[in-house]
C-alpha cells in the first residue's frame, strides 16, 4: 500500500512539474512573439531613419553649394572676405570659356 502512495505522489508531482514547464514553455514562446514584434517595429523606424538622413544629407549638401554661391554673389558685390576664393573661380571660369571657344574655333 505504502508504495502506492508513493507512486501517486510521484507522479502528481511529475504532472505539476510538466505543468509548470508547459506554462514557462508558453511564457518563453510569448516573450520570444514580444520580441520578434520589437524587431519588426525598430527595423521599419530603422529604415525611416535612414530615409530622413539621406534627405537631411542631401539639404545639406543643397545649402552648402548655396552658401558657396551667395559668398561669391557677395564678393562680386565688393565684400573683402574670401576675395582669393572668388578670383581663384572667376579664373577657371574664364579659362573653362576659353577653352570651349577654342573647340568651337576647332570645329569650323
Amino acid at each position: 500500500m505504502y508504495e502506492v502512495g508513493y507512486y501517486f505522489l510521484m507522479m502528481e508531482k511529475n504532472e505539476t512539474g510538466i505543468v509548470v514547464l508547459e506554462q514557462k514553455i508558453i511564457d518563453l514562446l510569448n516573450k520570444l512573439k514580444g520580441n520578434h514584434l520589437d524587431l519588426v517595429t525598430f527595423q521599419d523606424e530603422n529604415e525611416v531613419l535612414k530615409t530622413q538622413n539621406i534627405s537631411l544629407e542631401q539639404q545639406l549638401s543643397s545649402l552648402q553649394e548655396e552658401n558657396k554661391s551667395l559668398k561669391i554673389a557677395n564678393n562680386l558685390l565688393g565684400s573683402n572676405e574670401g576675395t582669393q576664393e572668388t578670383k581663384s573661380k572667376i579664373n577657371n571660369l574664364i579659362k573653362e570659356v576659353e577653352n570651349c571657344i577654342q573647340q568651337v574655333s576647332e570645329m569650323n
